[in-house]
């Protein structure tokens, strides 16, 4: 779980998976929301790939990027837990 916390410290892949949550996108739309370079937003999208926050399918020529809302949801439940009063 380190490595989740790890790549949602940047609000640049913050910014990412947020754009994602409105649809699916290939690298070079993702690139055309940022001032940064390509090569830096291929290094954000492959740490959000390692944490597993976000899978890319490669459609000929492109490699289009989705949200994995299901580690989305183990975050969620994870945080829930210190919700839960004990006594």
């Amino acid at each position: 779980m380190n490595i989740v916390f790890k790549a949602l410290n940047d609000p640049t892949r913050r910014e990412i998976l947020e754009l994602l949550q409105r649809g699916d996108l290939t690298a070079g739309e993702i690139v055309e929301q940022f001032r940064i370079s390509g090569p830096s937003i291929s290094h954000h999208l492959d740490l959000l790939k390692q944490a597993g926050l976000v899978t890319a399918e490669k459609e000929g020529q492109f490699i289009y990027y989705s949200l994995n809302t299901t580690v989305v949801d183990e975050i969620m439940k994870w945080f829930l837990q210190f919700k839960t009063k004990k006594k």
